[in-house]
């Protein structure tokens, strides 16, 4: 599906913040009767890194977090923004903006939420002691002097962002940003109990300790076992939230996480055996949901490292991947090929497909397999390279695929590398691997949110690539207010990437999962697949 204009996603916001908190809560479907037991098991991709908002990098954490804590907005099923700690909010040419947040608001241990808090929270996700790895997004967001501060050029205290009152927050940005709205639903800018970060710098984030404003509260987490959350009474809109305790089981296997469900120990999953997933859909049809998701599969090319410093060389390997095998041969979940990196149903932009995308396989084969003998491998001298993927039957599959692909047609040698996901996060932040897995998944709904992953400075650019005239075009693009202009931009940049190959776009996600016919709230039409534990409800059957 795709989400509207960023024209009319603006407006939809306009209008939402005019509303109550009664009118936007999940309402209840009249011909559904509650079971008389509210507990939810929820698969999730991995064990967590950390509950701490600030660090939370991956959708494990995220998914998470999302369910413990409650930053200023949140999304609707349709994935439109909607208030969340803040029940409206004004904005002053796309550069100053005030929220106003819900006195009812509170943290776990009944203190009030304040805009102090959120003062706290983001000075300390942009200090550079923090070594938040999500300061990158801060600074994307124009925050006054977020750059600065991150850089250790400025003090924390001179962020944009100011208390006007206890239930007023203000903030500022140094050039107007006109998606900056949907960007405040991040997790890095959701708020931090700070007595209880004090208390306990190194552990408030553990059961016992941690303290959130979100509808669930923390209430155990055995390492690589679970992590079991319960409702928070004292939550502002506690009384529509209707599950009493969420289970987040870690799951490295989908096999593994399938056969918890078949077994009845686990409610939704967070995807299906690729395997499997056509004779699911036929055998499970009450169960098996497929739903779009604005994120991106992708192969990045280490470019710090000899022999990818070539950009023929990452052509070549791009176009001789089979994105058509990978996403009907082994992914098998309806995926759909990509060649640019934007997803395709990103708001308000639809990129132009580069050249190669036009050719035939058999045609980029031959081009790839030219270009490598250009950058002077051949099977006298074959390319040797490691390929990084974090544990997974998945990314196992596809790791395998394209490795033989490449073997096949360019003679190159790959060897495999798999860890579990903290391994692999600190892998993937060192640059210890030559083609590295990776998937992004949009943090709101406009391109930039994907484009600006390659600029020099972005710490999510895994491939290590600088181009100055890339970083121009971001940054041009980044405060371009009229969208013509502004997707051109765009366009302009997709090109660039196609010509340089830092990545390899593999293809655009469909997410896949089996959810049992009881559990209802799931949405279907949420591009960046946020699932909030307390818009979810066990059904009477």
């Amino acid at each position: 599906m795709t989400l509207p204009s960023l024209s009319v996603l603006a407006t939809s916001v306009l209008i939402a913040s005019q509303f109550s908190s009664q009118v936007l809560a999940n309402p209840l479907p009249q011909n559904v009767t509650l079971a008389s037991s509210q507990e939810l098991v929820r698969a999730n991709d991995a064990e967590v890194a950390t509950l701490n908002p600030i660090k939370a990098e991956g959708l494990p954490e995220m998914h998470v977090v999302r369910d413990l804590f409650e930053g200023l907005v949140i999304q609707d099923a349709d994935g439109n923004v909607i208030p969340g700690a803040a029940e409206r909010w004004d904005n002053e040419n796309n550069q100053e903006f005030t929220f106003y947040l819900r006195k009812n608001a509170k943290w776990s241990n009944g203190d009030p939420v304040t805009a102090d808090d959120f003062v706290y929270s983001l000075r300390k996700a942009v200090d550079p002691n923090t070594a938040s790895p999500n300061a990158w997004y801060l600074k994307l967001t124009e925050m006054l002097n977020a750059e600065d501060i991150i850089e250790g050029k400025k003090s924390p205290d001179s962020l944009g962002v100011e208390a006007l009152d206890d239930h007023t927050l203000k903030i500022t940005l140094s050039k107007p940003v006109p998606y900056f709205l949907a960007m405040t639903g991040h997790t890095v800018m959701m708020p931090i109990h700070k007595a209880s970060v004090e208390a306990n710098p190194d552990s408030w984030a553990r059961p016992g300790n941690l303290v959130s404003n979100g509808a669930f509260v923390l209430d155990e987490w055995v390492v690589n076992e679970k992590i079991t959350l319960k409702r928070n009474p004292n939550y502002w809109d506690s009384k529509d939230t209707r599950l009493d305790k969420v289970t987040y089981i870690p799951f490295e296997s989908q096999m593994a996480a399938y056969n918890r469900y078949r077994s009845g120990e686990v409610d939704i999953t967070s995807d299906v055996p690729a395997q499997m997933a056509t004779k699911l859909a036929k055998d499970l049809p009450d169960a098996y949901q497929v739903a779009p998701l604005l994120c991106t599969y992708y192969y990045a090319f280490n470019t710090q490292r000899e022999a990818l410093k070539d950009p023929k060389v990452r052509q070549a390997l791009s176009y001789s991947i089979m994105r058509d095998v990978v996403t009907t041969g082994i992914t098998n979940s309806g995926h759909l090929p990509a060649y640019t990196f934007a997803h395709k149903d990103v708001a308000g932009f639809n990129a132009t497909k580069p050249d190669y995308a036009n050719l035939t396989q058999k045609e980029r084969d031959e081009k790839a397999a030219a270009l490598m003998k250009e950058a002077g491998y051949d099977e006298s001298n074959p390319l040797t390279l490691n390929l990084l993927y974090n544990t997974s039957e998945s990314h196992k599959s596809i790791a395998v695929g394209i490795a033989s692909m490449w073997h096949k047609t360019l003679g190159v040698n790959v060897t495999l590398e798999n860890q579990e996901w903290k391994s692999y996060l600190d892998a993937r932040k060192a640059g210890e691997f030559d083609v590295l897995r990776a998937s992004w998944c949009g943090d709101y709904n406009e391109a930039s949110t994907f484009l600006s992953l390659f600029t020099s400075d972005n710490d999510r650019n895994f491939a290590f690539y600088a181009n100055p005239e890339y970083d121009a075009v971001q940054d041009k693009a980044q405060t371009e207010t009229d969208e013509t202009k502004r997707s051109a931009l765009y366009d302009q940049a997709e090109s660039i990437l196609a010509t340089d190959m830092p990545i390899a776009p593999i293809y655009y996600f469909m997410q896949a999962r089996l959810v049992r016919p009881n559990v209802g709230g799931v949405p279907k039409h949420n591009a960046e697949g946020r699932i909030y534990s307390k818009d979810l409800y066990i059904k009477k059957l």
